[in-house]
């Protein structure tokens, strides 16, 4: 069993590669959140502040992360489901006390309303098979906050146990019935047409087991791995964008609701539920990364330029086998884009279109269409 200090455990494992470009060394840790506990059936969905992070003014390259047991070893996604893990900045005064934490999370660069998909880094279920590397000479900035604050990262993540449950694609897919939820956070009742989501499988909740089985708590970890190089001038900053395809923008307002309900069609046979919206980008740049965030269901999803051209589409991979990264008929990965550079830039002003496809020969609840973007300001050869 592994050695677990206090809420975190820590494993820094120093690796060095050289790069062609200027000789900057990457390094990479590893690293586990606070401990998870979680028994069959249940759902944990916790905010983990102050979690190890590297330190100093870096360029963050990549950050990879999966659920794994006090052995270390791998979970499926059929045992223990992440339904999602996302990382967030935050800046703290110096002099911050526990009664006055003062604590003010960074946002990314858009598109969602305030507090509203605010993550620099985050996937669900195909964690294990996305590939996030950041192409040289790019990189997140971190570790330069304003001064007199310390910059410190949050990590929320959201694990359901399908052990002995009674229906693992419901319990998932977080269907308000199978968790008994019939009010919300407030103590209104739910619609009607509310089938399920993050409001009916919030942390602690139980989704129904099958009679007789006993169930049986265990500890786990979300396991990350982060890679990063010392920052230098020649480093070109990104800007992190997450699109939403329920993003409905009135009056330059924008309204994420972050997740729907796709309806099963009326006709049976190869039904696929198509969904748009456009979403105007006061500032533009060059694409650099793009990938597509969906569920169980998930058939893709393409973003669109003003004129028509394809920015960037990403296709989902379903799992055929039993080991962790490949379960059968969970989605284990999604297709990144990295466009050769310079070749995809969206300007200022632009109206992108997001369209997200899910089959809906059934009912599939709190389904997520977002849209994972990195974009720069300038080329190597442009840069000021």
């Amino acid at each position: 069993m592994w050695n677990v200090n206090h809420c975190c455990w820590a494993m820094v494992v120093m690796l060095s590669s050289t790069y062609s470009w200027a000789f900057v060394t990457e390094k990479t840790a590893v690293f586990l959140s606070p401990k998870i506990e979680i028994g069959a059936g249940k759902s944990s969905n916790k905010l983990y502040y102050d979690v190890d992070f590297p330190r100093g003014h870096i360029a963050l390259k990549s950050f990879n992360a999966e659920i794994v047991d006090e052995k270390g070893n791998s979970v499926p996604l059929y045992e223990a489901y992440l339904h999602h893990w996302i990382v967030m900045k935050y800046h703290q005064p110096k002099n911050a006390t526990k009664t006055n934490p003062g604590i003010e999370i960074v946002q990314n660069s858009g598109l969602c309303q305030y507090n509203t998909l605010p993550y620099y880094f985050g996937v669900g279920s195909e964690t294990r098979g996305v590939e996030t590397h950041i192409p040289d000479p790019y990189g997140i900035e971190a570790g330069n906050p304003p001064k007199g604050y310390d910059e410190k990262w949050v990590i929320n993540v959201h694990a359901i146990d399908t052990r002995g449950v009674q229906d693992k694609i419901g319990c998932i897919e977080c269907r308000c019935d199978l968790f008994n939820i019939t009010k919300d956070s407030d103590g209104k009742p739910l619609s009607p047409s509310y089938h399920g989501g993050l409001t009916c499988c919030p942390d602690e909740s139980q989704c129904l087991l099958k009679k007789g089985f006993k169930p049986q708590n265990r500890t786990l970890y979300l396991k990350y791995t982060v890679k990063w190089v010392t920052w230098e001038h020649y480093i070109l900053p990104l800007r992190v964008y997450v699109l939403d395809v329920t993003d409905v923008v009135k009056n330059n307002t924008h309204n994420c609701l972050v997740e729907y309900d796709v309806l099963p069609c009326k006709y049976g046979g190869k039904c696929v539920d198509v969904r748009r919206t456009k979403l105007p980008m006061n500032k533009g740049g060059y694409v650099i990364y793009g990938v597509a965030h969906e569920h169980v269901g998930g058939t893709g999803s393409t973003l669109y330029g003003q004129d028509g051209r394809v920015i960037c589409n990403s296709l989902p991979k379903y799992g055929n086998g039993s080991e962790a990264g490949n379960e059968k008929g969970y989605l284990v990965g999604m297709t990144t884009c990295y466009p050769r550079p310079g070749s995809i830039k969206i300007s200022n002003g632009e109206v992108l279109t997001l369209e997200v496809d899910y089959s809906n020969t059934k009912l599939h609840s709190g389904v997520m269409g977002l849209f994972y973007l990195l974009v720069a300001d300038d080329l190597p050869h442009h840069k000021n």
